[in-house]
């Protein structure tokens, strides 16, 4: 799959795309029905499946106070649709000076001009442009013009529900991880580059690998049992995702301490899958109330891989 960082990097090349539009944050049921129906017009058009996406997202632009988490981290975003098929991802960076561009401008200029659509396949709330004037609506009525076709695709509803990434992150907020799954069709994971922490882990007797999560995960920050992979190798363990308010630290990081392991993962990219929720974040009063919570952290976490 290719990236396309920003629309300064977009080449004489990149004309001729079936393109869909969106944040695709989480890769939910719901995204999975659209890729599908986009690769469906890429075939019979011979052409690229392209999917436009945008790096911050328009909430966290102008809801900086109320910035809903992320359910995947951008390179999790990108893994995600490559595996459902999508040729090329082109991303955009979102600002206010980029929300300003009105709808019809940006269907011209870029949909038609730059990347030469010939189709466009969207949600059924897909909204766009300056003030969110663009919908459907416009990108058919433009597109009998330009020479595009465009279309949404239906909601999926899983147990009645409309599947939605504000659905997954409410559920992911209980956090009711089975709920989850069945809105992404596949167990909830995060992955990154493990990095040097403080060492804390390894002192107190339980050493873990470390990730910095450079935007706030919709995750409840707690503790849970997880599965962690390094390429082929693959781990159970227990994992703190939070802000360590223990030892008054700024910034999420997510912990996972891997059972009977010894191995070296500084620099590696893991996937931590989550299997179980066991408690939420809290502060304690000393470091040592902490390493005996993280034992019985531990010990609670192999029972219940046992009975599982």
């Amino acid at each position: 799959m290719e990236l396309i960082r920003g629309l300064h990097n977009l080449r004489e090349r990149h004309r001729g795309c079936v393109l869909s539009i969106g944040n695709f944050d989480g890769f939910h049921l719901g995204h999975q029905a659209l890729v599908a129906r986009l690769k469906q017009h890429a075939a019979r058009a011979g052409l690229p499946a392209t999917v436009q996406i945008f790096e911050p997202t328009p909430r966290e632009v102008f809801a900086r106070d109320r910035v809903p988490g992320r359910i995947a981290t951008f390179r999790d975003r990108l893994a995600q649709l490559e595996a459902g098929g999508v040729d090329r991802v082109l991303c955009v960076a979102f600002n206010k000076r980029f929300a300003a561009i009105p709808a019809e401008r940006y269907v011209e200029e870029v949909l038609a001009g730059r990347l030469g659509v010939k189709a466009v396949v969207v949600g059924d709330d897909f909204r766009f442009g300056a003030g969110r004037g663009g919908d459907l609506g416009l990108l058919k009525r433009m597109g009998e013009r330009l020479g595009f076709v465009a279309e949404a695709v239906g909601t999926v509803e899983v147990d009645g529900e409309r599947v939605s990434s504000s659905a997954v992150r409410a559920a992911l907020q209980q956090p009711d991880l089975d709920h989850v799954r069945r809105l992404l069709g596949r167990p909830y994971a995060m992955s990154g580059r493990v990095r040097r922490g403080l060492q804390l882990g390894r002192k107190l007797g339980m050493p873990t690998v470390n990730v910095a999560m450079r935007r706030q995960p919709a995750l409840h920050f707690g503790v849970y049992v997880v599965r962690v992979r390094a390429g082929a190798r693959v781990w159970d363990g227990v994992a703190s995702l939070g802000v360590r308010p223990t030892l008054a630290r700024s910034g999420c990081i997510l912990e996972a301490h891997l059972f009977d392991v010894s191995e070296e993962l500084y620099g590696r990219v893991v996937e931590v899958e989550f299997r179980r929720f066991l408690r939420s974040e809290r502060r304690f009063d000393s470091l040592e109330a902490l390493a005996a919570q993280m034992q019985t952290d531990g010990e609670q976490a192999r029972a219940w891989l046992k009975e599982a």
